[in-house]
């Protein structure tokens, strides 16, 4: 996928049907979508054991990522263990001696910052597509050494899980300027 994908929270059922990019998603995973859209959702049909969904490590990439969750037509995907999102290096840091070392949020950086003697160069990525093959396998998807997020979903809060959804990603404006107004506050990640 090139780009942010159809928001399927504001989008018509007849529109995230006619989205190629979705329907390629849902054929590959093989279980259909959820009954209440007209389809039969069989998990048992699931062609993968994990769904991994990999983006940039910045805000855009978390937006991408929450839009490919699919939670409103395939919740036991999330449910059921199977969706994971891949945590790929936000800097790349190069020390005059010494190792080079991926650093995955500011966090990380602040603690190489302390930590690491002498001088370095850091590279920050914008995106997956900074990366060459070999550095996007090392980092991000060889199964020794990549890290992976799994999803998941408390039962118990499943209302509330859908009146964020309802309110960060619905066509209603209003109710996501108060949420972000309510919450700024509690803001730890700004890319801006």
């Amino acid at each position: 996928i090139r780009g942010k994908i159809l928001n399927v929270e504001k989008a018509s059922i007849d529109k995230v049907l006619a989205n190629a990019e979705i329907k390629t998603m849902i054929n590959a995973f093989g279980c259909g979508f959820s009954e209440g859209y007209g389809n039969d959702f069989d998990i048992t049909k699931l062609r993968y054991d994990k769904i991994i969904i990999m983006a940039d490590a910045d805000v855009d990439g978390a937006h991408i990522s929450t839009l490919l969750l699919f939670y409103r037509f395939m919740p036991e995907l999330i449910q059921e263990g199977h969706v994971y999102i891949a945590m790929p290096p936000l800097y790349k840091a190069m020390p005059k001696k010494g190792e080079e070392e991926y650093l995955y949020d500011d966090k990380a950086l602040e603690k190489y910052r302390k930590t690491h003697d002498g001088p370095f160069t850091l590279q920050r990525y914008k995106g997956l597509g900074e990366m060459d093959a070999e550095q996007l396998w090392e980092t991000t998807m060889d199964p020794e050494k990549r890290i992976l997020l799994k999803v998941t979903m408390d039962e118990a809060a499943t209302s509330e899980i859908d009146l964020t959804f309802t309110t960060l990603m619905g066509d209603k404006v209003e109710p996501r300027r108060e949420f972000i107004e309510e919450n700024a506050r509690f803001v730890k990640n700004l890319d801006i």
